[in-house]
């Protein structure tokens, strides 16, 4: 089989899965079979194109493909391709009208994902399996939880939907906000894993992070002056802006110690901080609106050692009370130790080895790490990054580490 037709199915199911699924579960309101219509386009990829070449736009070729198969499918089953097309959302029209807002195919099957009859955790991990194209290993790194694990959820969640009968149907416009917060959070973890994918030979996955900002977009357009959807555009505007400077020439890790901020994307700076301005306006913190707020400080600091660190420390004090997690009590003890003194952050970071998400941690080690070096206990610094090596997934992050490493264990002049 031909390699180039290999690559291209692979790249087109990679980057634009989530598009393709979302536009066929809109015609056919139906997961499994928009699932399987897709799987049979992409075998017919692979049949055609080493003999036909690769099509100016495979996505749309994959997609028209999908809803042809789709559409036989409506047909063997005793229905015209009429009524099939009229009753594609299985929505009437005055629901369709109500709900047509969401113009967004992605963003409508959020939505649609984050169903309550299912589990929160199933809604996010069936979301972001069908609709973002994460992989299974991805989400498992997302959620903290075994691959495998992961995997009896999003297929409990499948099954729920057949055996309940729940139809991918747009929930009324009063139904919205309860299904807002998992909404949000689906996009936040998309954008994760774009800014620091959890595996991989790649530190970065712009595809992601552009997705994730676009439909953060969509979000704020669909609900205006909500000022958590505002704090979560403003939170991934302002990391986003980053994204030019956290790689080096060739390709290193690069902390925001080592950063050279003049490649920080400014309009996006100045679009972040605006739109984090209008939500603090409401007077409603929650954990996004601090997160940006966090995110703000770093951005508005013109050098690293200029960070108010003092003020950083006392928003994730705040935003501990939000989002009790482990990464956020790390995060938290690491701006400790930067406002009042390493050693107040290392007495810390003994009592977070305790927690079950953070002892095998890489980045608690590497903080560890960090710490000691500032110290000066480089027997301790060395020990705790080649620890932090050992289990970082990541092969830049792993790198970087590496490379700490072999710094430290230079001669002193």
């Amino acid at each position: 089989m031909d390699g180039d037709a290999i690559a291209a199915v692979e790249h087109v199911f990679r980057q634009e899965k989530g598009r393709v699924l979302a536009g066929l579960m809109r015609r056919f309101g139906d997961l499994g079979l928009a699932e399987d219509v897709l799987q049979e386009a992409c075998r017919k990829a692979l049949e055609w194109w080493p003999r036909t070449g690769i099509p100016d736009h495979p996505a749309a070729w994959l997609s028209a493909v999908a809803r042809n198969a789709g559409l036989d499918h409506v047909r063997r089953a005793g229905r015209s391709v009429s009524d099939a097309e009229a009753a594609l959302s299985g929505l009437p029209a005055a629901v369709m009208e109500e709900t047509q807002p969401i113009e967004d195919d992605r963003l409508r099957l959020l939505f649609i994902c984050c169903h309550p009859a299912l589990a929160p955790e199933a809604q996010v991990a069936l979301a972001l399996r069908t609709l973002c194209g994460l992989s299974t290993v991805e989400i498992a790194c997302a959620f903290g939880v075994a691959e495998a694990a992961l995997s009896q959820r999003v297929l409990r969640a499948k099954r729920k939907i057949a055996e309940a009968g729940i139809r991918f149907e747009l929930p009324a416009r009063q139904d919205w906000p309860q299904r807002l917060a998992q909404v949000q959070h689906v996009i936040y973890l998309v954008f994760s894993e774009g800014y620091c994918a959890s595996g991989g030979d790649s530190l970065l996955r712009a595809d992601l992070c552009a997705e994730a900002l676009r439909l953060a977009r969509l979000l704020d357009g669909l609900l205006p002056d909500q000022p958590e959807v505002q704090g979560l555009l403003a939170l991934l505007l302002l990391q986003a802006s980053r994204g030019p400077a956290r790689l080096s020439p060739e390709g290193q890790l690069l902390t925001l110690e080592e950063q050279d901020r003049r490649l920080w994307h400014g309009e996006l700076i100045a679009e972040g901080l605006g739109v984090l301005q209008q939500a603090l306006a409401a007077r409603a913190p929650g954990p996004y609106q601090l997160q940006a707020a966090i995110a703000a400080l770093h951005a508005k600091a013109p050098t690293a050692c200029r960070t108010d660190w003092r003020q950083v420390h006392l928003l994730y004090g705040v935003l501990l009370r939000h989002k009790p997690e482990p990464l956020v009590l790390l995060n938290a003890v690491i701006a400790c130790a930067m406002a009042f003194g390493t050693e107040h952050g290392l007495a810390w970071l003994a009592r977070l080895e305790a927690l079950p998400g953070l002892a095998n941690s890489h980045y608690l080690h590497a903080a560890r790490a960090d710490l000691l070096r500032r110290q000066g206990d480089r027997a301790g610094a060395l020990a705790a990054y080649a620890q932090a090596a050992s289990l970082a997934a990541n092969a830049v992050e792993r790198q970087y580490l590496l490379r700490r490493h072999g710094e430290m264990r230079l001669p002193l002049v």
